[in-house]
């Protein structure tokens, strides 16, 4: 058979698969071990697993995966996103929407220690949602903007998935890390804009309350000095060179554990929880990894990614058509596909095609440039109904919220969403000037 029809119905058969909610580390695995055999025969299938294991995870840099996941559920345990909502409420909370805006706040904040959105969202939903409906916050308003802000913590660095999107393309997390900066920021201040437009077309949803005084502004403050000083510390050092990512890393665990530890909100049985729930956490994420490997490799032998970045560098079809498209594809799979596994199974085809185009970059500015837009565009996935895993998260800790509220609180923030899309691909430079400052 054909290398190329080969690889056309594996796709198919995947897809499939991953519509009939096959789980998606097993759908990837099993397709690609039998398209290796096709391709070559189950002698040489064997081989591969004789070495891939050991290869794949005994990377140096994947072990930054487990570290920063630790360093979240630790994070979530010790009480700091009820400090960190206070403070955010306390300076910005008696606004109109201010409650919404400061749930947005926090759940950057906490976002820059957990690197996950679906732990951001969970843990900030527990102490903002209650606040904001005992103010009289609307349910859509209220569910909204915490399933939008927990979003941040997929591109707000630490990021788990951009770790990932590093080790696929063979790029610098370091600098990953600070090119996501500045479109996390453009996120955090689109949803305040969402959200100032949302209360002023609609008033009643996001009421104003009492303003706190400077003494209780300031004492906020000194509640979250540990918050600060772990993001200063872990990212600072990872910047500045006085850390490896997966140092860094590993001395955000013990900064997180220590003020667990000191400020009494995490006992011994909270520290044997979340070293079981990143156990879990980890070889979930890990069996993705190789099955999606496995299922790469497979295609690979097809020489199907060659194929398509050859096929779009030779046509008459404008680079940012093809960038345009690959927005739309990610949009629809968003719809019923989790973040992790549209990177893993999209990012060894597009990357290429990509890298192959002339947008006018230097190499390693467009891989960035498109790391960054892929993980933008998976985050609005998080979102985007019918299964946007933040909107069930959301929805499974606000059982007095309807659905459909739900879903019709994330539209301002999907909006603005899509003019951030916008302005990085008008803009590119802001997915990498960071990078050059600091470099230079």
């Amino acid at each position: 058979m054909d290398p190329t029809t080969i690889a056309t119905i594996m796709v198919i058969v995947l897809l499939l698969l991953i519509f009939v909610r096959m789980p998606i580390a097993l759908a990837m695995g099993a397709v690609g071990a039998v398209g290796y055999v096709v391709q070559l025969n189950h002698y040489a299938l064997l081989a591969y697993f004789n070495v891939a294991w050991v290869d794949k995870f005994m990377s140096y840099e994947l072990a930054i995966v487990p570290l920063f996941i630790l360093m979240g559920h630790l994070a979530t345990r010790t009480g700091i996103s009820g400090a960190i909502f206070s403070a955010s409420n306390a300076w910005i909370g008696h606004k109109r929407g201010g409650l919404a805006m400061a749930a947005v706040a926090g759940c950057a904040m906490f976002g820059s220690i957990s690197g996950s959105s679906l732990a951001t969202a969970s843990t900030m939903a527990r102490v903002a949602l209650p606040e904001m409906r005992k103010h009289g916050y609307s349910g859509a308003l209220s569910s909204g903007s915490l399933a939008a802000g927990g979003t941040l913590g997929i591109l707000i660095p630490p990021s788990v998935v951009l770790i990932i999107y590093a080790l696929l393309t063979e790029q610098n997390i370091v600098k990953l890390f600070l090119a996501a900066t500045i479109p996390g920021l453009l996120a955090v201040v689109g949803f305040f804009i969402a959200i100032a437009v949302y209360v002023r077309l609609r008033p009643e949803e996001g009421p104003t309350h009492e303003k706190a005084d400077m003494k209780t502004r300031i004492k906020s403050l000194t509640e979250i000095w540990h918050v600060v000083a772990i993001f200063v510390v872990v990212l600072g050092g990872i910047y500045g060179g006085f850390f490896t990512p997966a140092e860094g890393a590993s001395v955000g665990v013990i900064m997180t554990l220590a003020v667990g530890i000191f400020k009494g909100g995490l006992s011994m049985g909270d520290l044997i929880d979340c070293l079981i729930d990143t156990a879990g956490s980890t070889a979930m994420i890990f069996a993705i990894v190789f099955g999606a490997d496995i299922f790469n490799v497979a295609l690979a032998l097809s020489q199907m990614p060659a194929d398509v970045a050859n096929y779009f560098s030779n046509a008459d079809i404008a680079p940012m058509t093809v960038l345009l498209g690959m927005v739309v594809f990610y949009l629809i799979m968003g719809c019923v596909m989790d973040s992790l596994s549209m990177i893993l199974l999209t990012v060894p085809v597009f990357f290429p095609t990509v890298m192959a185009l002339d947008f006018g970059l230097m190499p390693e500015q467009q891989a960035m440039w498109f790391g960054i837009i892929t993980l933008v565009v998976v985050e609005m996935g998080l979102i985007t109904p019918p299964v946007g895993m933040n909107l069930f998260v959301i929805s499974a800790m606000a059982k007095d919220i309807p659905t459909s509220q739900i879903f019709r609180g994330t539209t301002p923030f999907i909006m603005a969403e899509f003019c951030r899309i916008a302005i990085l691909i008008s803009f590119p430079a802001l997915s990498f000037w960071l990078v050059d400052v600091v470099a230079n």
